[in-house]
């Protein structure tokens, strides 16, 4: 599992450039900054969240701006939208085949490894094309489940 607090430290205005260019969209200031935000960090964050850790190094930037941008990203297939039950909606800029883990008491969540084997059903038997697979688990996180041990009367 990929710690929420890690950052990828390949991402160069270069390769963001590049993936822009190649989905057909120009590389404005804001698509870089909330692309490059998205594909540094691994905590699958808010639209809110990447306008306030954006804002301190563009002043102007509007939380309008910010979800506009996220919404052409998605279009794109650049990034994704997690649509994570009973939450906000948050962006993944990670696109390798992964699995989500939410904790259902404190919202995190966590980056797993995409491993099916032939768990699969045949799809094409069944008159069916996949564009997209989205796995999610949900429980209690390392964090959560220790404050439940060290506080059973605090739930």
């Amino acid at each position: 599992m990929i710690s929420q607090t890690a950052k990828n430290k390949n991402v160069t205005l270069k390769k963001l450039r590049s993936r822009l260019l190649a989905a057909g969209l120009r590389p404005s200031v804001q698509r870089l900054a909330v692309l490059g935000d998205l594909c540094e960090h691994y905590d699958h964050p808010t639209a809110d969240t990447i306008h306030s850790r954006l804002l301190p190094q563009m002043p102007t930037l509007s939380k309008t701006t910010v979800y506009n941008t996220l919404r052409v990203l998605c279009e794109a297939g650049l990034v994704r939208s997690l649509n994570i039950a009973h939450a906000c909606q948050r962006f993944d800029g990670h696109l390798d085949s992964h699995d989500h883990f939410i904790c259902s008491h404190c919202g995190h969540v966590y980056d797993l490894p995409h491993e099916r084997g032939n768990r699969l059903p045949d799809f094409g038997s069944l008159g069916l094309h996949v564009e997209r697979e989205e796995i999610s688990y949900y429980g209690l996180c390392r964090n959560c489940q220790k404050q439940e041990r060290d506080n059973p009367e605090g739930r």
